[in-house]
């Protein structure tokens, strides 16, 4: 439970990308880029054997039981969604993304994983209260960054479908993505 707590507030740190990005969307940029090789330098040295010392031991302490004796790929994903995020959307809409994918994702992981209950088959394992938590959590933060409901409803949803779907760490690269263009889609209707 720990772990899981330590996993997902790191996860949540990508959430300074797009102040970060604000600043500077070119630096912004690279320095994703340059963290996302160091990581896999890093977690390919561990997973030959050698153990990088600040790396390996967060990694370590965080993975889960499916990802031991592999690749823990969830860091790549993470960094890719919001690579692309800054690269593909307007700087508002990236933030939008960005922030779902903080934001909405670990709640849905951390309701799901500690008080989820109703789990329909439709969900491959995955809880409604889990699921209701990324789409909550999610429309909170869209509606924080653009004020619309209708656009926020529209990237919530997009997030929530991604959260249903059980697609393991690429739902890092897809929910920003899906929820970025489901946004884009709104403000070019509205």
């Amino acid at each position: 439970m720990k772990a899981e707590f330590i996993r997902k507030g790191i996860h949540a740190l990508i959430a300074f990308v797009p102040l970060l990005s604000a600043y500077n969307r070119s630096l912004t940029a690279m320095i994703l880029m340059i963290g996302i090789l160091f990581y896999v330098f890093a977690e390919t040295f561990r997973f030959l054997g050698y153990f990088p010392p600040l790396v390996s031991s967060i990694t370590t302490l965080v993975l889960r039981k499916k990802e031991e004796g592999q690749f823990a790929l969830a860091p790549v994903t993470l960094g890719l969604g919001a690579l692309l995020s800054i690269l593909l959307f307007p700087p508002e809409l990236a933030a939008l993304s960005i922030y779902i994918l903080a934001f909405g994702d670990s709640a849905g992981t951390i309701v799901g994983k500690f008080f989820g209950r109703l789990r329909p088959a439709i969900l491959l394992g995955k809880s409604i209260e889990g699921s209701l938590a990324c789409f909550t959590v999610s429309f909170i933060a869209a509606f924080i960054v653009l004020n619309n409901w209708k656009i926020a409803l529209a990237a919530a949803f997009a997030a929530l479908i991604i959260d249903m779907i059980k697609l393991g760490d690429l739902d890092n690269i897809l929910m920003p993505l899906a929820a970025g263009l489901s946004a884009s889609l709104m403000v070019f209707l509205i």
